[in-house]
């Protein structure tokens, strides 16, 4: 591969504008495709298949008046002193609701005097809007009515809040946290290069390719199911890569042009040598995030392709669009030079091979490993309670009308109102299905956490009938998830004495199905991973333990991750200093994704450090020597990428959309962990400590297993045998 590269760098120093020049225009194009299709994301996020998606499914075929449409409903709070039937205020609601079915997309409005859905106190109370579209096909136009209707009422000095299956707030992408991460990224690059300018070029290139995924995926939305947080996290992972990859290539680039090479040879190497080890790195990060694919999982599927669709682009651009622009920037971009403040951890006299980082790692192996693992563990133990679930408008923050909708739901009603569930009662085989009705909603009452419950309602023929449950505990509480497991264990006995089988369904239901799926693919997904790690380091590093070391690195950076995000958004500790707004479960799918984002990630670093100890490995035969080297030369530029990544990740913690706000905490975090404890202090200090029986590897296995020249550095010794000829050759004649 090194070879092609290294002619593929030469070629793009020739045709340089050719190269940014098709960039730009598959961008317009992309660009002009966007605008004349538009965007579809579905925002479905079941699993066909489960217990509360059959329950569905027969809900919806022998209950159709119900209809699918999104709902927005209106929750009312009277002013101070006052009730939703004084005069006035009964009015104004009753006024403002009569403009709802001006909306042609309205197929039905309820009334809350009419349909009393209004509380004992007479002080809270909602309405719901029905249209005719599914949830996520309802209109922005919609939206904004309602949202019209709504401030009109608050002027009115009635409380007004929106809530329902209809999204009010969507993710937004483009926004302030891509900035933020954007800004950070730059001054660590100009700190590690020590130029403006030169600082710039990694931003511009990932960020152009970086926009040709984002459309890439916007597009594909029109001919495929996508979640619009696909794209957020196609972004996060995407943008952090990108600007690592550029900053790999063009490290190498002033590396060489300090040794005295020409812009043209620089380029050429550079794309030869660190563009093999970023096509290798991204190739691993594409695999584990279209991984995601074995757990059967339709949105996780989605994601984990788009994000790798993302990562390939941007992958792309560092081995063609950088290249390029490095040739355009010609001597702007000026040879390395040893940074100041680095320079402090750098060689002393008589340790040139060797920094102060280095030097304590070698001197302490064994304490470090200790520390390492302890701290590891600590931060590992509270995963051992992890509860799983989907963020709902209670997690969000105050500052939006669904959180404060959810709030007046649970005053006025109880947590509850805000997680009710749907028990649907099939007695076709009944000779009574009315006495068999009867008798299973009595069985229903008696469980503890029900505190209310409507009477059995049957469709037209009276064969199946519907029966809501409200729970005493909010749709993300324990106990809830107790109430229906014990609906579900319970369905078998009310099956064989009273001839109906009971399902359960609702977003709650949906909810705890699509978490337990979820955990149970974890170990599945995880067991995939470790697998492949392992074959694939042991082909990279023809070594048994540097391999068993980096995947029990990575399984110790996963256990610690989950333990982490526990702590924080599950436990509740610390949340305020992450502008988190309310403690709740862990996003359910954030688990198996973190686990395929970090597995490639943490192989990424892996890949960059220790192949510049196995390469000096291999020319002194000193194995501690090697990971000094290796520290010293890769350290900084695995430091710098490491600290780019994190800034990213951390500037999602800014966004509003819960979801995004979790991932990019646990990534932010999964990336710390992993580069400074595992990476850069851990596995060196493992690899000290065993000396060159980490470089272990049978023989006949040696025989049998191809060799991946990653870096190319076999190329690079051919070349310069074959110029060293050519420049006899000359001599002689």
């Amino acid at each position: 591969m090194a070879k092609y590269l290294y002619r593929l760098g030469g070629w793009i120093y020739h045709h340089r504008f050719k190269v940014i020049g098709s960039w730009f225009v598959i961008l317009l194009a992309l660009g002009v495709t966007l605008a004349s299709l538009g965007s579809s994301f579905d925002e479905d996020m079941s699993i066909p298949g489960t217990k509360s998606e059959k329950a569905m499914d027969v809900l919806n075929k022998e209950f159709p008046q119900g209809g699918n449409g999104g709902k927005i409903k209106f929750i009312f709070k009277a002013p101070k002193g006052e009730t939703l039937d004084s005069k006035e205020v009964k009015a104004k609601i009753q006024e403002a609701l009569k403009n709802v079915p001006k909306d042609k997309e309205v197929a039905a409005v309820t009334d809350p005097y009419q349909t009393n859905t209004v509380n004992q106190e007479r002080k809270i109370g909602y309405a719901d809007i029905t249209y005719k579209k599914e949830a996520e096909k309802v209109t922005e136009a919609s939206k904004h009515d309602a949202e019209k209707i709504a401030t009109s009422l608050r002027k009115e000095g009635i409380q007004t809040e929106l809530g329902g299956t209809v999204v009010l707030s969507k993710v937004e992408v483009g926004g302030i946290s891509e900035v933020v991460g954007i800004i950070f990224a730059y001054f660590i690059l100009a700190f590690t290069f020590a130029s403006l300018l030169t600082a710039g070029l990694p931003i511009i290139t990932s960020v152009i390719g970086l926009a040709i995924g984002v459309l890439c995926i916007v597009v594909g939305s029109n001919f495929t199911a996508i979640q619009s947080v696909s794209l957020s996290l196609a972004v996060m992972i995407a943008l952090a890569v990108g600007i690592d990859y550029a900053l790999f290539i063009l490290s190498r680039h002033r590396q060489h042009l300090a040794e005295g090479l020409s812009i043209k040879e620089s380029i050429s190497r550079a794309t030869a040598t660190a563009g093999g080890a970023v096509v290798f790195a991204g190739v691993t990060v594409v695999i584990a995030l279209c991984g995601l694919s074995i757990v059967n999982i339709p949105f996780l599927t989605a994601m984990g392709l788009s994000a790798g669709l993302t990562v390939f682009i941007v992958v792309l651009a560092a081995i063609t669009l950088v290249p390029a622009v490095i040739s355009v920037a010609g001597t702007r971009v000026s040879p390395a030079k040893a940074n100041r403040f680095l320079g402090k951890f750098h060689s002393k006299k008589g340790q040139k091979e060797s920094n102060a980082w280095g030097r304590m790692l070698a001197r302490y192996p064994l304490p470090i490993i200790l520390i390492c693992l302890i701290l590891g563990g600590v931060l590992s133990y509270p995963a051992l309670h992890i509860e799983l679930g989907l963020p709902d408008n209670g997690t969000k923050s105050t500052d939006t009308t669904e959180r404060r909708g959810y709030d007046l739901m649970a005053e006025g009603f109880g947590e509850g109102i805000n997680g009710p569930l749907v028990v649907v009662l099939d007695a076709s085989t009944s000779e009574n299905a009315q006495t068999a009705f009867v008798k299973t909603a009595e069985q229903l009452q008696k469980f503890k956490n029900v505190a209310f419950m409507t009477p059995p309602m049957p469709n037209q023929d009276g064969m199946f009938a519907i029966v809501n449950i409200l729970p005493k505990t909010g749709p993300n509480d324990l106990e809830t998830k107790e109430l229906v497991n014990s609906i579900r264990d319970k369905a078998a006995q009310v099956e064989k004495t009273n001839n109906v089988k009971m399902m359960v369904t609702g977003a709650t239901a949906v909810n705890i199905d699509i978490s337990d799926k979820l955990a149970d693919a974890l170990p599945k997904f995880a067991s995939v991973i470790v697998a492949f790690a392992l074959l694939l380091l042991i082909i990279v590093f023809r070594s048994i333990l540097v391999p068993l070391k980096a995947v029990l690195g990575f399984l110790l950076t996963l256990t610690a991750t989950l333990g982490f995000v526990v702590l924080i958004l599950q436990d509740g500790h610390f949340i305020h200093l992450f502008g988190i707004p309310k403690e709740g479960p862990i996003l359910n799918f954030m688990p198996v994704l973190t686990t395929g984002i970090l597995f490639g990630l943490a192989m990424d670093y892996e890949v960059f450090l220790v192949s510049r100890m196995r390469e000096d490995y291999l020319h002194s035969g000193d194995a501690k020597k090697s990971v000094l080297t290796g520290l010293k030369h890769s350290g900084p530029v695995v430091t710098a990428a490491a600290l780019i990544m994190i800034a990213v990740f951390a500037s999602f913690i800014f966004a509003k959309d819960p979801m995004i706000k979790s991932m990019g905490l646990a990534l932010a975090f999964g990336v710390l962990f992993d580069a400074f404890v595992v990476r850069m202090t851990l596995i060196p200090a493992l690899m000290t400590l065993l000396g060159r029986s980490s470089w272990y590897f049978p023989k006949w296995l040696d025989r049998i297993i191809p060799n991946m020249d990653i870096e190319g550095e076999e190329f690079l010794k051919e070349e310069q045998k074959k110029k060293a000829s050519k420049t006899k050759n000359v001599l002689q004649k």
